[in-house]
């Protein structure tokens, strides 16, 4: 199945799958700060993704109607009026965060096309102070990347002025450009943001299809995903999807619920043996 940027869900060439031993894949999510990754043994990364906090603090809910009681200023406020998305934003050690995934990331390898890299959803605002902060841990390289949708959140200012449709993201690698299965396809740096219609668990949940689409472009089959602040646990979805092993750390108890839930629903939480021709079946 391919995109309307044609990038594969799978992303990797059928001929070297049939030769290759199907991989053991773990999928995890820890009730845990990623701070405390060394308790959990976990094996090195190709892919990193995560959606870091935005800084937007009590206007979270801004030109959303949420912010207002069943979506109507005629109702007055409701609850979520002028609070932040997690009181856990508040907290947010950035630099931790940069050292984290300096860490957790496979070696850079001697061939070409094999280098890991991360991509971190931040808000346009963010992205050129992360671009220059993640220099200092290593990560030389940056795309920006923007994804593009046919409606917007902003509901409100409607009437006032154009409103935001896109969410934004930034692509780091340290020297060697990344792996990247475009099997000789053109893929933008601008991409479609699929709508998909399923309950949410987290505010800022990303779309599973989108997750699926960048970890086809840029692991194999296999290969290690981890999501540091995975909220709604939709990146492990993503990579158990895929056919890669996925692991993620969220410190709120209620996300980290729901999270486990939906992951055993598709019948994840701890070790199995993934048959990846069939999965991509």
């Amino acid at each position: 199945m391919e995109n309307a940027n044609n990038i594969s869900l799978v992303g990797s060439d059928a001929t070297e799958r049939k030769t290759k031993k199907p991989r053991r894949c773990k999928h995890e999510i820890y009730n845990d700060h990623f701070q405390n990754f060394k308790r959990y043994a976990l094996p090195k990364a190709q892919l990193v993704i995560a959606d870091i906090p935005y800084n937007i603090g009590k206007n979270a809910y801004g030109s959303n109607p949420s912010w207002y009681v069943g979506g109507d200023n005629k109702n007055g406020q409701s609850e979520l009026a002028g609070k932040n998305f997690f009181d856990t934003d508040v907290n947010f050690n950035i630099n931790e965060f940069m050292h984290f995934c300096s860490n957790l990331l496979v070696k850079e390898p001697k061939e070409t096309g094999k280098a890991p890299c991360m991509i971190v959803f931040c808000s346009h605002m963010q992205q050129f102070g992360l671009i220059d902060l993640a220099k200092k841990h290593g990560f030389k390289g940056s795309i920006p990347l923007v994804f593009y949708k046919n409606f917007s959140p902003q509901v409100l200012k409607a009437n006032m002025r154009i409103v935001g449709n896109c969410e934004y993201a930034v692509l780091f690698y340290r020297d060697k450009l990344p792996k990247f299965n475009n099997n000789g396809k053109m893929v933008f740096n601008a991409m479609p943001w699929p709508r998909e219609q399923v309950s949410k668990i987290h505010p800022t949940q990303k779309p599973v299809m989108l997750l699926q689409q960048l970890i086809a472009l840029f692991t194999d089959p296999g290969e290690v995903v981890v999501d540091p602040c995975c909220g709604s646990g939709s990146t492990i979805i993503a990579a158990k999807r895929s056919g890669r092993s996925g692991y993620g750390f969220e410190i709120k108890k209620s996300f980290h619920r729901d999270a486990i839930k939906w992951l055993h629903q598709e019948g994840l939480q701890g070790s199995f043996l993934d048959v990846l021709d069939s999965a991509i079946a």
